[in-house]
C-alpha cells in the first residue's frame, strides 16, 4: 500500500537541499576570496553553472561537489557536510585513532617524534588534544600540575594556563598572541563549537603573576638574530629558545587523519641545542 506524503513534497525537499549546498559552497568561495569565474576556470566549468549551483537553480553532481571542494581547499570533514547537503552520502570515513586500521599510522607517528629527540615534538588532533609526545615535550612539562595532564592533556591549555607553562615562557605576550591568532584562523575555517569553547577558555586565562619580561641576549653567547618567532621558555634556570613547525598529512582520505598535526620544536640557537644534547647524553 502506498501512503500519500504529507508536508513538503519530494521536489521541494530536493530544492531545499540544493539551496543549502549552494549556500555552503558560496560561503567557502567567499572565504577563499575567489570569484565565480576564477573557480569555474579552476574546476573546468562555467561561471553561469557555478552561479546556478550557488543559488540552488542547479543541483551539482557528486563529482562537481568534490571538485569544487578540492579547489576551495575545503577541510575533509566539511566536504562530507557538503555532500550530505547536496543529497549524497559522505565520502570520507572518520576512523577512531585507536582502531587497528590505523596501527601503521600510529606507529609511524611514534617513530617520527621519537626520532626527533632530544628536541620536543608532539601530535595533536583538531581540538589540540595531545595524542602523542616525545621525551623532549616531557622535559618541558616537568612540574606541571597533574590536573592539567589528565585525563587527556590539551596543548593550548598546558601552554597558556597560569599553572601550566605560561609562567615559564619569557616572551609570553608574543607567544600567547601567536597561539590565539592560530586558533582564530582555524575557527574561521572549521567553525567548530568545541574549538570556540577552548579559545574562549584559554583567552580568558589571567596573566601569571611574577613573569619576568623577556630580555634579549640573556644567553651567554649574546643576542641571537631569530629567523622566526621563538618560544623562549625557562628550564632549570636556563632560557631555551625554539621555533616550531607544524606538519599535516598530504591528501588525507579520512577525517581523523586529516585533523592530525605534528608539531616539532627546533632549537633556535646553539646554546639550546647543546643543552638538550647534553641532557640526552
Amino acid at each position: 500500500m502506498t501512503i500519500a506524503a504529507t508536508g513538503p513534497t519530494a521536489s521541494a525537499a530536493s530544492n531545499a537541499d540544493k539551496g543549502r549546498a549552494g549556500r555552503m559552497l558560496r560561503s567557502w568561495r567567499e572565504r577563499r576570496r575567489v570569484s565565480q569565474l576564477e573557480l569555474a576556470l579552476r574546476a573546468d566549468s562555467s561561471a553561469r553553472h557555478i552561479s546556478f549551483i550557488e543559488t540552488g537553480r542547479s543541483r551539482p553532481s557528486e563529482e562537481m561537489v568534490l571538485r569544487l571542494a578540492e579547489h576551495l581547499e575545503v577541510p575533509v570533514r566539511e566536504r562530507n557536510a557538503l555532500l550530505l547537503a547536496a543529497g549524497y552520502a559522505p565520502r570520507y570515513p572518520e576512523t577512531p585513532l585507536d582502531d587497528p586500521a590505523l596501527d601503521a599510522l600510529r606507529d609511524g607517528m611514534e617513530r617520527l617524534i621519537q626520532g626527533y629527540e632530544p628536541y620536543p615534538a608532539l601530535v595533536v588532533d583538531a581540538g589540540y588534544t595531545v595524542v602523542a609526545a616525545n621525551r623532549g615535550i616531557a622535559l618541558l612539562l616537568e612540574g606541571v600540575p597533574e590536573e592539567l595532564m589528565t585525563p587527556a592533556p590539551n596543548a593550548m591549555r598546558l601552554t597558556l594556563h597560569p599553572e601550566g607553562l605560561a609562567p615559564r615562557i619569557r616572551n609570553l605576550r608574543e607567544w600567547r598572541g601567536h597561539l590565539l591568532a592560530q586558533m582564530e584562523r582555524q575557527i574561521a575555517l572549521d567553525r567548530s563549537d568545541r574549538l570556540r569553547a577552548l579559545y574562549e577558555e584559554v583567552a580568558g586565562y589571567p596573566a601569571p603573576e611574577g613573569v619576568p619580561e623577556d630580555v634579549s641576549g640573556d644567553e651567554p653567547a649574546g643576542p641571537v638574530p631569530y629567523f622566526a618567532l621563538p618560544l623562549r621558555i625557562e628550564h632549570a634556570g636556563r632560557i631555551l629558545s625554539f621555533v616550531s613547525s607544524i606538519s599535516t598529512f598530504n591528501t588525507p582520505m579520512d577525517v581523523t587523519v586529516a585533523e592530525l598535526a605534528i608539531e616539532t620544536f627546533l632549537p633556535a640557537d646553539p646554546a639550546t641545542a647543546k643543552y638538550l644534547r647534553t641532557l640526552a647524553g
